[in-house]
């Protein structure tokens, strides 16, 4: 009879178990506990069927080496949509995620931000010509609009023009003056006001000074009434004390022996 050695690894916490079988067992008639909810595989293997004998496990190239099986427990499956919903998790957990790496830093040890915040001035810098250019251009075309509004033009630019076009010479400053115009310089009225604020706050911390310096002064002046107060209880306790008493030394024996 061909007999063929097991190896069972039970589930914990049982302990494996070795059998030596007849090739032809099926696994349905291994010695082992009946457990609910189980399947037997081998290693390299999914599920195996009950009426699978062992002759049939053997390995090709080794016959005679044991058979390791496993007794696995059955998991009932679910209904299912459980990716979509890891899917849907993990879509809220990336769109979560910060973005702002300014302050890490580079192989250099230098932080992003500080690059990108170089890299922007330096832009800027080139860029400056061709912005102050556009902002001339914008004010230029400005005053222009607010001449053709009022009828005003240089000289040399009515040639070949409407007649409503005047020069300069030819306008009456008085007509003007009597005009209603509205001014709508947001620039000029916001310059205007900031330089009306930091005169107010100047004028205020100068008035501030001004009524901290006579505390001061008085300060001063009591700590000086003060230290005449005590010199003058001094001087009355030095002239009240009685002065020191005399001592009157006596004459040498001889001299009054002579």
């Amino acid at each position: 009879m061909d007999v063929q050695t097991l190896f069972i690894n039970l589930p914990h916490p049982l302990t494996s178990v070795q059998l030596r079988l007849s090739a032809d067992t099926p696994l349905a008639d291994l010695p082992i506990p009946s457990l609910q909810n189980t399947y037997l595989r081998t290693p390299s293997s999914g599920p195996l069927s009950p009426r699978t004998t062992l002759a049939s496990l053997r390995h090709a190239s080794n016959p005679s080496h044991p058979i390791t099986l496993d007794v696995c427990a059955r998991i009932l499956g679910g209904k299912g949509g459980f990716g979509s919903q890891l899917r849907a998790a993990g879509g809220r957990m990336s769109s979560g995620k910060a973005t702002n790496v300014d302050s890490c830093r580079d192989l250099s040890g230098r932080r992003l931000g500080t690059i990108k915040e170089a890299q922007r001035q330096a832009e800027l810098l080139e860029s400056a010509p061709a912005l102050r250019a556009q902002t001339l251009a914008a004010e230029k075309a400005k005053l222009e609009a607010i001449e053709r509004s009022l009828g005003i033009s240089a000289p040399g630019e009515g040639e070949g023009s409407s007649s409503s076009v005047k020069r300069l010479a030819e306008v009456d400053l008085e007509e003007l003056a009597r005009k209603k115009h509205k001014f709508d310089d947001n620039q000029f009225l916001e310059e205007s006001r900031e330089i009306n604020d930091n005169v107010r706050s100047a004028v205020a911390a100068g008035l501030l000074k001004k009524k901290k310096k006579p505390k001061t002064d008085a300060v001063v002046a009591g700590k000086e009434k003060e230290k005449d107060k005590v010199e003058q209880a001094k001087a009355k306790d030095k002239a009240k004390m009685p002065p020191p008493p005399t001592v009157i030394k006596a004459a040498p024996l001889a001299a009054t022996a002579a």
